[in-house]
């Protein structure tokens, strides 16, 4: 349990954008040093700028599908800051396609990255922080763990299996001086939709407009959480009320998104 977050040293992927970006801002008015990686360099050097309350922050581009771009990732903090005393494997990407419709590259793309580079991220710098007397990981999956939407199915596995992951880490440290948290977000308006394959203007900006959750929000939520130990850590009330209708009435609302979404089509077909 990491209840005073200064002085460590925070490795966080995904730190462009998004949940990302106010996680390194939180985390420096924290006084955390920050490792930062994304594969968008200008964006990531505007979140060191940002995150300027941080006593340290270095940068690199990473690619986190690339098992070494990750290994080396994890040897630059060491160089760069002595040590890692936490590991926040955030970077996340997504297509919206069925599961007929998208291609082999689809799956590739975002299996690689949403769950081969938290794979990587865990491999990678577990060693390291096995070394410290008080560590952890923090992954970040999504609500479609428990609920796989439609047209999201590279996504929905992607982060099942990063949910599977966590627990299994939960279980394999526990008694060790690794923590180990899986985040459950609900919608959080990112701008990932903006940036998902397949995904138009119009659609973009309905999920930013349904998203009830701020990324400012979000980081404050996954900061408390990780101050408290926390193993779940979910985001946004409509995480909450996913997560209770998946438990109490799994087909009703697996039968409620299915027709949602067949209505979705069907006023998407009357407008074109």
């Amino acid at each position: 349990m990491m209840k005073n977050l200064s002085g460590t040293v925070v490795a966080l992927t995904g730190a462009a954008s998004g949940i990302g970006r106010a996680l390194a801002i939180r985390l420096a008015e924290q006084g955390a040093e920050l490792a930062l990686c994304d594969v968008d360099e200008p964006e990531l050097l505007r979140t060191a700028g940002l995150a300027d309350q941080s006593p340290r922050v270095t940068t690199r581009v990473v690619d986190v599908s690339d098992r070494t771009a990750v290994e080396d990732f994890a040897a630059a903090v060491l160089r760069d800051h002595g040590r890692v005393d936490i590991l926040i494997n955030n970077a996340g990407v997504a297509c919206v396609a069925s599961v007929e419709d998208a291609s082999y590259d689809d799956f590739t793309w975002v299996l690689g990255v949403n769950l081969w580079g938290v794979i990587h991220g865990v491999k990678a710098f577990l060693p390291l922080l096995r070394q410290r007397p008080e560590a952890q990981i923090v992954n970040v999956a999504s609500i479609n763990t428990f609920v796989p939407f439609p047209t999201n199915g590279p996504y929905n596995i992607a982060k099942g299996g990063v949910g599977a992951l966590s627990e299994t880490l939960m279980a394999e440290l526990s008694g060790t001086t690794v923590a180990v948290s899986c985040v459950y977000p609900g919608g959080v308006s990112t701008g990932i939709a903006r940036r998902a394959r397949y995904t138009s203007p119009a659609d973009a900006e309905g999920f930013e407009r349904r998203a009830m959750t701020t990324p400012d929000t979000a980081a404050r939520t996954i900061i408390r959480g990780m101050r408290r130990g926390r193993q779940r850590i979910l985001v946004g009330a409509d995480a909450r009320v996913l997560l209770i209708a998946r438990r109490c009435l799994p087909m009703t609302t697996f039968r409620l998104i299915a027709r949602g979404w067949r209505r979705q089509q069907a006023r998407d077909a009357a407008a074109r």
